[in-house]
């Protein structure tokens, strides 16, 4: 018996120590929490019931040299419904207007729709796609379908808002355009002008306080934010639309027409280098064309050809011949080191001057008299061509260019016995379209090199001026003589308007253009069934007094149908011009986007300023477009209701008012 007291003692008394040690475990916890981890869980605490919201800029717009948009942000809406918050009565009451409606708005069948909500309703689905991508004016009009018009508690609705990037002009230049995207990795890829610019464009994001106040609906606790967001800035580009379409649409029809991999045709200004045009066009595996990459800022490749511009130049400026020095083309093969040589022509040209070998564009009396002046000496012709910045990039701020090759003679990994012959006419060298299309227009400008400009201007509209004006960046002021300008500026005009010229096809008596034909093997060392051909034209016009320098480059066309420069390139170039120059005076003025009204800028700073300071005063909308004031007051976080389209014409709040979140707003359009 004592033996039994004796263990429930023992029992008791572990008993008690376990409770004691427990006791002092609880009590080391909750001095834990209340010196040591207070402040991390009254953080999470605050953080569950107040939390600052993150608030998205406006991002800039992109506009062409016009005025016309070339990109912008347009908001979108998704409609969802909740099929557990609405009561029965409301639902069984409203099913059928609401399905109606949706029918009539949608084209698909009033049961359909009946049938889907019934669904969801079962199944306690609290998040039913109803209809996606909605413009402003859709989704004001569905939101006040029947149930929906109840908002979200009572009428089940979700509106889920962002903002979408929209090209106004469609696929043409949206490469160029491009895009500034994040991934959920929090890695951005960025390409064209939305890329480059993206900084500006982007603006800074903003925060406001809200408390939770219920089912995970959030309150602000304050009329102003935290920290205001800054809308982006707009970009004003170069691209001219006009000329835009021309070139696109012209680059589009030779490339169907010689069913080929894909192309790029510039335009660019010859005295201030503003590109006015970039069509960048590759085909699918459907057959189909679209601005697939960049190619004529990233594609680096032999130009063949159209090279022979630069060869020609060196050799004039180095004094070592003129463009009556008579050359024999040797019956059209010359053969360096085991290596052939030839010119298109069966037999070659004869004897014939410097001028005619870069007219009819013959491989051998180019290639023969660099070969004649500079085999002793490689050194001096790729030290005139590196003086003529042939080797160095453009430095453009659209990321991905490509990377010019010019080997030189100290360069033993890059350089053979046969590399200064191949170099004459283009071989064993490589420049993307926009490189050499930048050394067409320094002849077309009388020697003077400027970089490739997209960019005019980044504006904040709210004031009188640009905030960054971009200005005519000079690579090099002189590559050459005006005397060697004059010279191969005829011999190129003689390509087209000689009979014997390599584009005489091209010739026009309406009207004057200087250029070059190329035609240079792609995928020439090995299988001969794998080889195809790069068709180029360089060149510019007016000749008298160039206005536009422009390329065209279009790789693979089908052997089957051609693959001569002058042939597959050479029309687009034509055509561009002759459209130019009747659809667009060469020498005009167009009021630019600084001519302003004096009445309307003074209206929208007064707005500027006040919207800017304040953020919730309502402005004068009258005479503003209606898209415009929209954007505005959406912006402001007010509900807005719309009748009528076009200008503005009357507003229910009153100018100067202060305004409440979500503050029902009517404005009249004329």
């Amino acid at each position: 018996m004592a033996v039994t007291e004796k263990n429930i003692l023992n029992r008791l008394y572990f008993v008690a120590g376990c409770m004691f040690i427990f006791a002092i475990v609880v009590v080391v916890k909750l001095l834990n929490i209340q010196l040591v981890e207070g402040d991390k869980y009254r953080r999470l605490a605050e953080e569950r019931t107040v939390r600052n919201f993150t608030i998205h800029p406006n991002r800039g717009n992109i506009y062409a040299d016009d005025g016309s948009l070339l990109a912008t942000s347009v908001p979108k809406y998704d409609i969802r419904f909740d099929a557990v918050t609405v009561s029965k009565k409301n639902f069984n009451k409203f099913l059928e207007p609401l399905s109606d409606s949706l029918s009539k708005k949608f084209g698909k069948p009033s049961s359909y729709y009946q049938n889907v909500f019934a669904r969801a309703r079962a199944n306690k689905n609290r998040y039913l796609l109803v209809a996606r991508n909605l413009g402003y004016n859709d989704y004001i009009e569905v939101k006040d379908f029947p149930l929906f018009k109840l908002g979200p508690y009572k009428g089940g609705l979700i509106v889920e808002q962002r903002t979408v990037r929209e090209h106004p002009i469609g696929k043409i230049a949206e490469r160029t355009v491009g895009y500034d995207r994040k991934d959920e990795n929090g890695y951005f890829s960025r390409a064209g002008l939305e890329g480059a610019y993206g900084e500006y464009l982007r603006g800074k994001e903003g925060k406001r306080l809200k408390q939770k106040i219920a089912k995970n609906q959030w309150k602000p606790i304050t009329d102003s934010n935290e920290i205001e967001p800054e809308d982006g800035f707009d970009i004003i580009s170069t691209i001219n639309v006009n000329i835009q379409d021309i070139a696109h649409h012209a680059l589009l029809e030779q490339l169907q027409k010689y069913k080929a991999d894909h192309g790029c045709a510039v335009v660019m200004e010859v005295g201030t280098g503003e590109i006015k045009a970039i069509a960048n066009l590759g085909r699918n595996t459907y057959g189909n064309y679209y601005e697939r990459r960049n190619y004529a800022v990233w594609e680096s490749h032999e130009p063949g050809s159209t090279f022979k511009l630069m060869t020609m130049v060196a050799a004039l400026e180095d004094r070592v011949i003129d463009t009556n020095y008579v050359i024999d083309t040797k019956n059209g093969i010359l053969k360096f080191y085991g290596k052939t040589v030839e010119d298109s022509k069966w037999g070659g040209y004869g004897k014939i001057t410097a001028s005619k070998a870069f007219e009819v564009s013959s491989n051998t009396g180019v290639v023969g008299i660099i070969d004649k002046f500079y085999s002793k000496n490689p050194s001096r012709f790729v030290n005139r061509l590196y003086n003529m910045e042939l080797n160095n990039t453009l430095d453009l701020p659209i990321i991905g260019e490509g990377v010019p090759k010019i080997p030189h003679p100290n360069d033993k990994k890059n350089w053979s016995g046969i590399s200064l012959q191949w170099m004459a006419y283009g071989y064993g060298v490589s420049m993307t379209p926009l490189q050499t299309l930048t050394y067409y227009n320094a002849i077309a400008n009388k020697g003077e090199m400027v970089r490739p400009r997209f960019v005019k201007a980044i504006k904040d509209w709210g004031l009188s001026s640009p905030n960054i004006e971009f200005k005519k960046q000079i690579i090099n002021p002189s590559i050459c003589s005006k005397e060697t300008v004059a010279k191969v500026t005829k011999m190129m005009q003689n390509v087209i308007e000689k009979e014997h010229g390599t584009g005489h096809d091209l010739y026009s008596p309406h009207f004057s253009m200087a250029g070059k034909t190329g035609t240079a093997q792609k995928n020439y060392g090995g299988d001969k069934s794998k080889l195809n051909y790069i068709s180029s034209f360089a060149g510019f016009f007016p000749v008298e007094n160039p206005k536009y320098s422009c390329i065209v480059v279009i790789h693979e066309p089908d052997k089957s149908v051609g693959y001569y420069g002058a042939d597959v390139a050479g029309p687009v170039f034509k055509k561009i011009a002759q459209k130019i120059y009747t659809d667009t005076p060469i020498y005009d003025e167009v009021d630019g986007l600084d001519i302003q009204n004096p009445d309307i800028e003074k209206k929208y700073e007064v707005y500027h300023a006040t919207a800017k300071k304040y953020k919730t005063i309502m402005p004068n909308l009258s005479g503003m477009p209606l898209m415009d004031a929209i954007s505005l007051l959406e912006n402001m976080r007010v509900d807005v209701e719309v009748e009528g389209s076009g200008d503005v014409v009357s507003q229910s709040v009153t100018p100067g008012t202060k305004l409440q979140e979500n503050q029902k707003v009517t404005i009249k359009a004329s």
